[in-house]
């Protein structure tokens, strides 16, 4: 329970723009952090440190060590627990006032609706496209502000879409189903990046809240650290891609998906590609690690799965993998639409596998 005349909070309320009716608002907010990774951490921090009074932090990844340069959140000690765990239990010590509800699972068109519930505002702290477009749907069919942020090598970008009824994210990126759009997990980023993104998405996410300043709605905001550089670029909101949205959104939310597409847990994986009949696709590139030690699985990056996909029949029964699942759950849902009907994948990657079979990181 937050109290509203903690000396926390101090430096904030004598501001006039905020004072003690701006913190009632902050404390009954809710906000749903997409993402407890490079964004994730910050946003989380700030939003806590604010006395924003709940907020849930969905992940489903684990700690690496990889992460350490950029996620102050986490130790060496934390690698391998999962980072929405992790990552509540550190905040709430700093800010015991707040309800900080984490889930230890990714956001996904089958979980949304009961993720979303009666949250405010939706932060995407997210590092792929599909989840972003899910987010964008549920968010804009609820009416709901969503703070936006990405970050690559030494550039991020930023805005607030759907506030409003203004633009969405598919305004400004309109979704090309016919082909396949991945994220690129290697090219690496300055581990000062996504704290500079983060605190401005938070910054944005406590004006929506006290309904101060400009809010960066039809603006895309871009940031340029290696040369010190920013620009904004003006967006309208699209007539064609917001309806789309609204109809994807609704879907969800009804839980009218298509579930044409099954995810495979470890155990039930394993069992898989011992059966000679599946078709067993890593779409990672040749120098991802772990290796895979099974003789039967066929790597196609998925860079070339166009171009590869046409010579396998498409009613042959297909398994796709790749490191961490949301690439292959894309991939998987691009083939569907492209005729092949037995389509499953790896949930949580092959990282899920490594932590149940020994061998997989020798």
């Amino acid at each position: 329970m937050i109290n509203l005349n903690s000396k926390r909070y101090d430096r904030q309320t004598i501001l006039p723009e905020i004072g003690l009716s701006g913190q009632e608002k902050l404390a009954n907010a809710k906000v749903l952090i997409i993402g407890a990774g490079g964004l994730g951490c910050p946003v989380l921090q700030n939003l806590a440190a604010a006395g924003v009074g709940h907020i849930g932090i969905v992940d489903g990844d684990v700690i690496e060590e990889t992460n350490l340069h950029r996620q102050f959140l986490y130790a060496l000690s934390d690698c391998g627990k999962n980072k929405a765990n992790v990552a509540a239990s550190v905040v709430s010590r700093q800010n015991p006032e707040i309800a900080i509800v984490p889930s230890d699972y990714y956001f996904t068109q089958s979980n949304a609706a009961k993720i979303i519930e009666d949250y405010h505002i939706i932060v995407d702290c997210s590092d792929n496209l599909e989840t972003r477009y899910a987010i964008n749907d549920v968010a804009v069919a609820k009416g709901i502000p969503m703070v936006y942020a990405s970050i690559h090598k030494f550039e991020g970008q930023l805005s607030v879409l759907n506030y409003k009824e203004g633009p969405t994210y598919r305004c400004l990126f309109p979704q090309d189903e016919n082909r396949i759009i991945y994220d690129c997990e290697t090219s690496g980023v300055l581990g000062v990046l996504p704290h500079t993104l983060g605190a401005m998405q938070a910054n944005e996410t406590l004006k929506i809240i006290l309904e101060k300043g400009k809010v960066l709605s039809g603006s895309l905001f871009l940031y340029d650290g290696l040369n010190n550089s920013f620009q904004n670029i003006g967006f309208q909101r699209n007539e064609i891609e917001f309806k789309k949205g609204i109809s994807n959104g609704l879907a969800i939310l009804k839980g009218d998906i298509d579930a044409s597409v099954s995810a495979l847990n470890a155990d039930a994986f394993f069992e898989a590609i011992q059966k000679d009949e599946a078709l067993v696709i890593d779409i990672r590139e040749s120098y991802e690690e772990p290796k895979m030690p099974f003789a039967n699985i066929t790597n196609i990056p998925l860079a070339q799965l166009e171009n590869r996909i046409e010579r396998i029949e498409k009613n042959r029964q297909i398994i796709l993998c790749c490191q961490h699942g949301n690439n292959s759950f894309m991939a998987a849902n691009y083939l569907f639409k492209k005729g092949y009907t037995r389509l499953s994948h790896l949930e949580n990657g092959i990282e899920s596998l490594a932590e149940k079979f020994i061998g997989i990181n020798d």
